[in-house]
């Protein structure tokens, strides 16, 4: 089957008929459902690769041949690669505005992914954080308004309920809103704050995950957070407060006994604190840890030390936030290459 001419035509919440499947219907129908259609396959005999389609629930399917009847019962009809609209599609006027909070990943617009960046060029406006793949916006076009929105540790910062307001009321006028987040919005990027604001307006909003930091930072200094025999997973924490402080609900002594991997995001300014707790609750002190900083982006360096002595490591090199700490037998799983 060829690909689909579909170019120009909106599938999202329309029914499409694919008839006379061939070697690539799954590919066809994977790619509706992407679309946000909801497909039904024509079939004249069995074929396996529908059926394990069906059982998936990416698509139904009927049996029997191509009718006027049955056309008339779908919005597009799909025959030997060639699409027809057999009934107008309602087109909707006044339509209300939405919000899409955006994950884009560690900074490095090479790591937004393709619905994020699809997003992006539908916004009318974008409400962007400061470690966000901010070049990606240079590519907008001047119609579109970009605010910004950043927070600076200790320094500027856009307080959330000013972020929430921006959003529903841009949406309430229609406008189509990108909140574009660095990393992902629900891993410590207050996104589901912004969901409920959103919510309680009667704003409609979704999700486009994003590549959290936790997992792309270690990845790119070659420090897997699982590997077989050394740890059967991984804790990501918060350690924008110190274990002492009363703000901080993080049973450390209990991840110090986890043998989990640990993933300390936000913790420059109390790693001494932290690695001082992990020791006293047991942890080795010569645990092996790495902080990286700038993940993705240019300046990215790793420091690798003891657990007992990252802290004071990070602080000789002058490491400064953005930046991830891991803690764990895995931080020297992997060899140095290519260097």
């Amino acid at each position: 089957m060829s690909e689909p001419s579909l170019a120009g035509l909106s599938l999202a919440g329309r029914t499409v008929l694919v008839h006379s499947p061939g070697p690539r219907v799954a590919e066809t129908v994977h790619a509706l459902v992407s679309s946000g259609a909801t497909v039904t396959v024509l079939l004249a005999a069995s074929d396996p690769i529908v059926s394990d389609l069906a059982d998936r629930r990416l698509a139904a399917v009927v049996h029997g041949s191509l009718t006027a009847q049955l056309i008339g019962e779908y919005d597009v009809v799909l025959r030997d690669g060639a699409a027809s609209v057999p009934s107008p599609a309602p087109v909707p006027s006044d339509a209300p505005g939405e919000v899409v909070l955006v994950g884009g990943g560690p900074g490095a617009p090479g790591l937004l992914t393709v619905d994020a960046v699809r997003a992006l060029e539908r916004a009318d406006v974008v409400v962007t954080d400061r470690l966000a793949p901010v070049a990606v916006l240079d590519r907008l076009g001047p119609e579109v308004e970009v605010i910004h929105v950043g927070k600076i540790p200790r320094g500027e910062s856009t307080p959330q309920e000013t972020i929430n307001r921006l959003l529903v009321e841009h949406a309430r006028a229609g406008l189509r809103v990108v909140r574009l987040k660095g990393g992902d919005s629900f891993v410590f990027g207050r996104g589901g704050e912004e969901w409920i604001a959103c919510a309680q307006a009667g704003v409609s909003v979704r999700v486009v995950p994003g590549v959290s930091s936790a997992l792309a930072a270690p990845a790119l200094a070659g420090i897997p957070l699982t590997h077989r025999s050394l740890t059967q997973g991984f804790a990501v924490v918060s350690g924008h407060v110190a274990p002492d402080d009363p703000r901080s609900d993080v049973d450390w002594a209990a991840l110090a006994r986890s043998g989990l991997t640990l993933v300390i995001l936000m913790g420059i300014a109390t790693l001494e604190a932290i690695t001082r707790t992990l020791i006293d609750a047991g942890m080795s002190p010569d645990t092996p840890a790495a902080t990286i900083e700038n993940a993705a982006v240019t300046g990215q360096r790793a420091v690798r030390a003891r657990l007992d002595a990252i802290a004071k490591s990070t602080q000789s090199e002058g490491v400064r936030a953005p930046a991830v700490t891991v803690v764990g037998p895995v931080v020297d799983t992997l060899p140095e290459v290519g260097k």
